[in-house]
Formats: C-alpha cells, sequence, structure tokens
C-alpha cells in the first residue's frame, strides 16, 4: 500500500491539568458520586486532539496527515489498548502526554485491507511517570453492505461474579465523546454510521466501555487498585442495545468482558492488581 518507516518514531506531546470541573463531568457522565480519588481511566479524558472544526476529515477525526499517517482506507476503529498504571493522578496536576508512532502494520482479513497503527502514549503528571500505554488502531476498507455480528445466543452474566447491565443512551454517547473531545460521526450520527460505515446505528466508544470496566473493578476491589490493564474489542455495541459488564478475580489477575444481549463478547479485558 505504501512505505510508512518515515512515520514510525514521530512523536507529539500535549499538556493539560486535572481540573475540579473535568472530574465533576466525568462523574456526571457516568452516574456517579464524586469522590477525592482520580478514577483509573480519567486519563483517556486528557491531552485531547484539538484539531479546528475546518481541518476535521469526512468522519469527524482531524484530517490524516498531521501526527497520524496518511493511511488510505476509510474507517477507522480504536481497536486495543494496553495500559500500565504507575502512580495515581491527583486533582491539580500538570500533565504532560508524549505520543510516539511505535508500528505501521499492513494486513488482509476477512473484511479486506487492514492497516494496524501502534502507538506508545506516556502520561507524566510533573516529573512523574501516571500511565503508560499502547493503543493499537485499525484502518479498514468502506464497508460493502449493513454489518449484521453474529449472535451466539442470550447472555448469561450468572457464570460470572460480578455483574452490572447498562443500557447506553445517545445521551451517554453524547456527553464521552465531549468528554474526550470526539467528534467522530459514528458515535452520534445515525445515518453516517449505518450507511456509510455499516454499522447498526451509533457505535459505543471504545475508551467508554473499557472504562466502565475499570468502574466494576473499582466497585468490586476499591480505587486504583490496578497496576495493569488491557482490552480489545471483538464486535461493535449500539446505542439503545442492553451490555452486560462482567468480571471475576482469579488471585491477582482480573478477567472482564463486555457481553451483548445476544451472547456476543463485545469487549474482552484482563486487568492485574
Amino acid at each position: 500500500m505504501s512505505d510508512w518507516a518515515d512515520w514510525i518514531g514521530r512523536s507529539e506531546t500535549r499538556q493539560d491539568v486535572i481540573t475540579p470541573g473535568l472530574l465533576d463531568r466525568f462523574y456526571a457522565t457516568l452516574d456517579q458520586p464524586v469522590t477525592g480519588e482520580i478514577p483509573q481511566g480519567l486519563h483517556w479524558c486528557l491531552c485531547l486532539p484539538d484539531a479546528p472544526t475546518a481541518e476535521l476529515g469526512t468522519d469527524g477525526h482531524p484530517k490524516k496527515g498531521g501526527f497520524l499517517p496518511p493511511i488510505p482506507l476509510p474507517r477507522r476503529m480504536w481497536a486495543s489498548s494496553s495500559v500500565s498504571f504507575d502512580q495515581p493522578l491527583q486533582l491539580g496536576d500538570e500533565i504532560s502526554r508524549i505520543s510516539t508512532i511505535a508500528s505501521i502494520e499492513e494486513k488482509s482479513g476477512k473484511s479486506g485491507d487492514l492497516v494496524f497503527v501502534a502507538i506508545d502514549h506516556e502520561t507524566h503528571a510533573g516529573d512523574r511517570i501516571a500511565v503508560r500505554e499502547r493503543q493499537n488502531i485499525v484502518y479498514r476498507q468502506p464497508a460493502s453492505a449493513p454489518a449484521k455480528p453474529a449472535a451466539s445466543g442470550a447472555a448469561d452474566p450468572s457464570k460470572w461474579d460480578w455483574q452490572q447491565a447498562i443500557l447506553p443512551s445517545e445521551t451517554l454517547l453524547f456527553r464521552y465523546s465531549a468528554l474526550t473531545f470526539n467528534s467522530h460521526r459514528i458515535h452520534y450520527d445515525r445515518p453516517y454510521a449505518v450507511e456509510e460505515e455499516g454499522y447498526a446505528g451509533p457505535v459505543v466508544q471504545g475508551p467508554l466501555m473499557a472504562t466502565l470496566l475499570l468502574n466494576l473493578a473499582a466497585a468490586k476491589l476499591g480505587a486504583n487498585k490496578l497496576s495493569r490493564f488491557s482490552f480489545r474489542g471483538q464486535s461493535p455495541a449500539i446505542v439503545n442495545q442492553a451490555i452486560d459488564l462482567v468480571g471475576r478475580q482469579q488471585g491477582e489477575n482480573i478477567i472482564l468482558a463486555v457481553l451483548g444481549d445476544d451472547g456476543r463478547e463485545i469487549m474482552t479485558a484482563r486487568g492485574a492488581i
């Protein structure tokens, strides 16, 4: 497709501050009471891309060719992340995040050509490293027909020790996109999501579901207990379709998942204390 070698190692640095207002809006979006703890997952609401509206592409993302390479495939998805929580964040922390393109890999799958871009994010709070993350973004070909995820039967969350039912509404998706300054149209523009990208409706954000899983773990274990956390998207979650957050503890390991009401595994995740 192209030679992307010149993009490997490209980096950018962004700054932010953890303010009371951000924390209040984060808790309000997730219907949680404000506490003195900075919850794990808040880092996805910091150091956000801030391209002017005139510089957004058709899909609502910043146009390609700035920090990210100009991959000539139109559909983009946050496929997975692996996170290390080195130090808890604190209210008032001055944040800087260094993001570096680690690799670009072309593949061919059942749905056609794919390009995977791996980005390493290093989040500093003052002079300490607080969070390290390897984020994997996948670019895909245009959708040839509306996607119909394969159901595996009714979900059975009773097999899990931890369970929480969620109905992701348009309002929840809108608020989380606002928190993360995410204008990707698949999360709020139904005609675009269905007609252009082939989804059954607006898509629930991957980091939102990952944050909900982190909150489930925090409710069972206490705040900021995980040292590592990874997640992988398996199937899209669609607005107004019920999902179950589930988990269990196996020694120091935490097994988590998001299940569709039709039995699909929407997201799988693992954590470690």
